[in-house]
């Protein structure tokens, strides 16, 4: 068979090799002459996958190596008899790390205390859920919103209206346009301005979800409101005055751990497998090459050793450099912008997530960090060894 998988998803050619000739294509410029002979496309949520793509091409599967499914046109799948798999909670951790990586850069930056304060997480799906976990340790207090889950009767749900007053506000909703449930400019002029003084909003989940013009109006008069953004209306032509607006701009790679994506790939593998009959041609545990492990080693007290959990954090994610690549992507012509936002994503370095991360010393650094401090880097889920 022939698959065709888009060339940013890790592993593709060893995972999808064995099921038959695997094809890498460049995802946004993906077109149905690509597919004229192909039995299965893998995707990100960079392409449109509807009946302009998929017409007339003999594609009985669609995997997305991805958490989202709003570039996918579902409906004309099951009306076409075309087999279909996503990604659910593949990168569910990897976001959840970024944010709390982006509440400690923040609260170097800002120099504000975060214990104590409340943050308010809607969308409470696999995302929101694995941030949840991350968050109590901290001393924050979690106000979960939900409002399709409250709908079900599901209990420990706060209102909309309580969330969005909360210290620290945390998008992961799904993008929905139309419906009960639209998110589409969920973070609305309305909502932007009656965030609480010195509040933090934060958005990973798609850009459209806030209304970036209204935003960047709030933020020329709300010089205490905190703003991380790694989802942006218009991907990959990004507004440019509201990248330099707020506090850390990245290119839509929360998700990005080498992890996060390496699981995407398993799942559509084990998808494609079902859809086959047949089983996986390796398994999990075969797709991370173990050179690619990091531990982090303390116990030489030789070496300087970090004062704040932060400085832990960053030996293993420095947020900094992808802040950075984006604001110097910004600086590009105009012709050239989308161009470098692309590349960013597609030049990714390897970023493992904190859990799988092995940090030797953990009684020494106990000794010398503060009580909060050793908890927040307890809480990151880096695994201990004295």
């Amino acid at each position: 068979m022939k698959i065709v998988v888009d060339e940013n998803i890790p592993l593709a050619e060893q995972s999808f090799g064995a099921l038959g000739d695997v094809v890498l294509v460049a995802g946004r410029q993906l077109q149905a002459a690509d597919l004229r002979d192909a039995d299965a496309l893998i995707v990100r949520s960079v392409t449109q996958v509807n009946e302009h793509l998929l017409k007339g091409t003999p594609v009985g599967f669609v995997g997305s190596a991805t958490i989202g499914v709003d570039h996918i046109d579902q409906h004309y799948l099951r009306q076409n008899n075309i087999a279909f798999a996503s990604a659910p909670g593949c990168n569910g951790r990897s976001v959840a790390e970024f944010v709390i990586t982006a509440l400690l850069e923040l609260e170097s930056i800002r120099e504000f205390d975060l214990a104590g304060k409340s943050v308010g997480i809607i969308g409470v799906g696999n995302v929101g859920s694995a941030l949840q976990s991350l968050c109590e340790p901290l001393g924050l207090t979690v106000l979960p919103c939900d409002p399709p889950r409250q709908a079900r009767g599901v209990s420990g749900l706060v209102s909309e209206e309580e969330a969005w007053q909360a210290d620290i506000v945390t998008l992961h909703v799904p993008y929905e346009e139309k419906g009960r449930f639209a998110t589409r400019h969920l973070g609305d002029a309305s909502r932007l301005n009656a965030l609480v003084e010195g509040a933090v909003l934060i958005n990973t989940a798609r850009g459209a979800v806030v209304d970036n013009m209204a935003l960047s109006r709030v933020l020329d008069s709300r010089y205490d409101l905190s703003v991380v953004l790694d989802v942006w209306e218009g991907e990959p032509f990004i507004n440019r005055q509201l990248a330099n607006q707020v506090d850390i701009a990245t290119p839509h790679i929360a998700g990005y751990s080498y992890d996060g994506k390496v699981k995407g790939t398993w799942m559509i593998l084990e998808a494609l497998c079902r859809y086959l009959n047949t089983e996986p041609p390796l398994r999990y545990d075969n797709l991370i090459d173990d050179k690619l492990n990091v531990v982090l080693d303390f116990s030489d007290r030789q070496i300087e050793t970090p004062q704040r959990a932060i400085e832990i954090i960053q030996r293993v994610y420095d947020m900094r450099e992808d802040d950075i690549g984006l604001r110097t992507s910004m600086q590009l012509p105009r012709e050239k912008r989308a161009l470098g936002f692309d590349a960013l994503r597609k030049s990714y370095r390897v970023r493992r997530e904190c859990s799988t991360v092995v940090l030797r010393g953990a009684g020494y650094l106990k000794s010398v960090l503060s009580e909060q401090q050793f908890n927040r880097v307890c809480a990151m889920g880096f695994q201990l060894i004295e």
